[in-house]
């Protein structure tokens, strides 16, 4: 019989170091729907820093009873086994809004994700079990380890509190929030929620197709220890990379390009691209287009781009 997990407020004292602000709670329905709703009412403030380094808030939480992933899906995780922690990003709202860049966003926060969880299992000198036990990314959003699912990704935009009143043709109360309507009028707020199989045993895994990151790796540190010091890589990681990118979005996003070359789990690969609308569409994934878009190869030849779907490999 499996025993239930009992969910306990995360310790995060490496995140709480470098982020603007952490709330951590032992459970929550969402913690991206959280994060949206204190950014959103001004509980979340995200002010600009003095030393013009980006804003950077986390919402973390051992157990999510209303977890979500993209179109709808829902997503599963358990206490004390894997992280789930929401990243608010202040951005500006010309490069969050802008369709032939805004992809690369996505792919940014996937990149920040494996760069803090190999970088955590670098510093503890954790190794994987076997040579292709390494880290990639299957398009757009999530995170894989031997060809199964280690994690997901979901991202919103939020707008700041000025903005929405803007948005209503509500005045500002008085001259400070004026003045915070000045401040916030170029900038938005993207949420990046992300999930994380860190210590799932495998009679815990919530599909076959899905797995955990102790599965694959020797000499992890402890669960606490290891979502602790993912977390607080990845703040740091959205400020270094997100900075880059917003400094020369089209030069990075060609840079970026070349990079997920090497960690696109379906490149080279024969997948189904899912729709919305029920459709699919099969073909070979041969890389990303210029905004971030996956390019499929069909039989007759013909490349497709697909920019919104769910993929699985045939």
């Amino acid at each position: 019989m499996m025993i239930a997990l009992k969910a306990a407020t995360p310790q995060l004292p490496k995140t709480n170091a470098v982020a603007d602000q952490v709330i951590a709670l032992d459970e929550v329905g969402s913690t991206n729907a959280l994060a949206a709703q204190m950014v959103g009412s001004g509980a979340m403030p995200l002010h600009k820093r003095d030393d013009g380094a980006m804003a950077v808030a986390v919402v973390a939480a051992d157990r999510q009873t209303a977890g979500r992933g993209r179109n709808g899906h829902r997503w599963v995780s358990q206490p004390g086994r894997c992280s789930t922690i929401s990243y608010a990003v202040r951005v500006p709202r010309a490069i969050a809004t802008d369709s032939s860049i805004n992809g690369w966003l996505q792919m940014i926060a996937g990149l920040v994700t494996l760069d803090a969880l190999n970088g955590m299992m670098q510093e503890y000198g954790a190794v994987p079990n076997q040579p292709d036990c390494f880290l990639e990314l299957k398009w757009p959003n999530d995170v894989f380890c031997h060809g199964l699912k280690m994690g997901g990704l979901l991202s919103e935009l939020v707008l700041l509190p000025a903005e929405s009143e803007s948005a209503e043709g509500a005045a500002a109360a008085d001259a400070g929030d004026a003045n915070n309507a000045a401040n916030t009028g170029d900038d938005v707020v993207i949420v990046f929620g992300v999930g994380l199989n860190l210590a799932l045993g495998a009679c815990r895994l919530p599909t076959p197709n899905s797995t955990s990151l102790q599965l694959h790796a020797a000499g992890l540190p402890s669960f606490d220890e290891m979502r602790d010091d993912v977390a607080c890589r990845q703040v740091e990681g959205f400020r270094e990379r997100l900075a880059k990118f917003f400094a020369d979005p089209h030069g990075q996003a060609e840079a970026l390009r070349e990079e997920m070359k090497s960690v696109c789990w379906a490149r080279g690969r024969q997948v189904e691209a899912h729709f919305t609308d029920g459709s699919t569409l099969t073909g070979e994934a041969i890389g990303l287009t210029e905004d971030a878009s996956l390019i499929l190869r069909t039989d007759d030849g013909v490349e497709h781009t697909v920019r919104t779907a769910d993929v699985g490999v045939l």
